[in-house]
């Protein structure tokens, strides 16, 4: 560390969400290149060499990254549309759109999804992309060249189908692959992009879609897969009482039990949703280590119902948050999450007491990290760990009278980014973007948008 150049922060209230939830109502941070080198109560330790800035943070909250479990950049281009539907619906009105995605789309519309979350304090995202429609492109190394320009720690899932209308799925044929073709091209992108590195900027978890538009054989060998090569599993489950139904009636069981059968529990797995679950469903999760993309926001748009997050953290579930996709998630903002989910499962059965605001900033910071694999580099503001860091702007009118920052950050409006750093890069100022022109962003996702819109009314 002592050649490395030094930022020093100052002067700013910080929730390190480490294991204690350890917190400094006014404290500093030192970032030694791309690490955490020090940081505590009062004032930056005298004679540090090699500072290259010094940021008086008064009137501001430091906490880890956010960390999105979750999300379909893709979908970005498809927003506000088949707004009164549930999951089964929507997805029947949505796929005969998504089937006409080519790779400058996929492109675009990553810039855009990262680009949203980035300003709003995201430091490491995912995007779970499972529609390869034939001949379109490398939609993978598009996606993957997007995170890389915004500069954010990025985890692409490669998902797949191969269920289509004939077999009784949902997606159109032209827009699913083969069994051995999908294990191929996943396998591929794998090696291509897959970085284990304790700095990684880019990993790849193996991602087939979901129990109803892939095949039992799919599912099986792609957890073969990922674990001879290494990688994390991720797909959907349990989100909708619909989908409880189709397990049950195709394969006579319930999703996690399918899950079970085809050896998708385990530490290295994680799902998105998990929205019906029973007790012995939370346990074999728990029992497993089997993690959990809470997305609270989507849940309610789709109608799909309520998760029961504080009886899975109870029973020691990892869970982190997701966006999901914007297409049942039109604001693409992680930072809303926080907050939603706070909300949300004080509807549930724990009413107010099913989270405080503490456990709704872990839900965003550590326990994503937790669900990505990471926690021992991200996740939570600790010497030696990544220089992931956001500093959020609480002195405002809008969240001024609040006393406690943490409180102000979840339960109030949604806070400025002052600064973002991903691996000791700033990447945000003053709640806008360093590393792309957002203005020509929201341009070409307009003119995507029309694109993918014009195509589709063609078919």
């Amino acid at each position: 560390m002592a050649a490395a150049q030094r930022i020093v922060i100052e002067n700013c209230s910080i929730a390190t969400v480490d294991a204690d939830d350890t917190e400094y109502a006014s404290g500093y941070l030192v970032l030694a290149g791309n690490r955490i080198e020090a940081l505590g109560a009062g004032s930056a330790p005298e004679g540090l060499e090699n500072v290259v800035r010094r940021i008086d943070a008064t009137g501001h909250l430091a906490t880890p990254g956010l960390i999105n479990t979750h999300h379909h950049f893709y979908q970005w281009i498809t927003r506000g549309l088949a707004t009164d539907h549930n999951l089964f619906d929507w997805l029947v009105a949505l796929y005969p759109i998504w089937a006409r995605i080519d790779e400058p789309m996929a492109y675009t519309a990553a810039r855009g999804s990262l680009a949203m979350m980035a300003r709003g304090g995201v430091t490491t995202a995912m995007d779970h992309h499972y529609v390869y429609p034939r001949g379109t492109g490398d939609l993978s190394g598009a996606i993957i060249r997007a995170a890389r320009e915004t500069g954010v720690r990025f985890t692409l899932a490669r998902g797949s189908m191969d269920r289509g209308e004939s077999d009784g799925g949902l997606p159109p044929d032209f827009a699913v692959e083969s069994l051995d073709g999908a294990l191929a091209a996943t396998e591929a992108t794998v090696e291509e992009h897959h970085d284990a590195s304790f700095d990684a900027m880019t990993q790849v978890a193996v991602a087939p879609c979901s129990p109803f538009s892939v095949s039992t054989e799919l599912m099986r060998n792609a957890a073969e897969l990922a674990r001879r090569l290494g990688v994390r599993l991720h797909t959907h489950g349990s989100e909708t009482v619909e989908e409880e139904k189709f397990c049950h009636e195709l394969f006579g069981m319930g999703p996690t039990d399918y899950f079970e059968s085809t050896g998708w529990l385990g530490e290295d797995v994680w799902m998105a949703h998990c929205v019906h679950m029973n007790d012995s469903d939370i346990a074999a999760f728990a029992r497993t280590g089997t993690g959990v993309a809470h997305c609270p926001s989507s849940n309610a748009r789709l109608a799909a119902g309520i998760a029961r997050v504080p009886d899975m953290l109870a029973a020691g579930v990892p869970v982190g948050l997701g966006v999901d996709g914007t297409a049942s998630n039109e604001s693409g903002e992680l930072h809303t999450e926080l907050r939603n989910a706070l909300l949300i499962n004080r509807l549930g059965a724990h009413k107010e007491s099913a989270l405080n605001a503490r456990q709704a900033l872990r839900l965003g910071t550590h326990g994503g990290a937790r669900v990505l694999g990471r926690a021992a580099e991200t996740g939570s503001l600790e010497a030696g760990k990544l220089a992931d860091v956001v500093l959020w702007k609480l002195d405002t009118l809008a969240h001024a009278s609040i006393a406690d920052p943490v409180t102000a950050l979840v339960f109030g409006a949604a806070a400025p980014v002052t600064a973002s750093f991903v691996n000791g890069r700033q990447i945000v100022a003053d709640g806008r973007l360093l590393t792309v022109d957002e203005d020509a962003v929201a341009r070409a996702t307009r003119d995507e948008a029309r694109r993918l819109a014009q195509l589709a009314a063609q078919r």
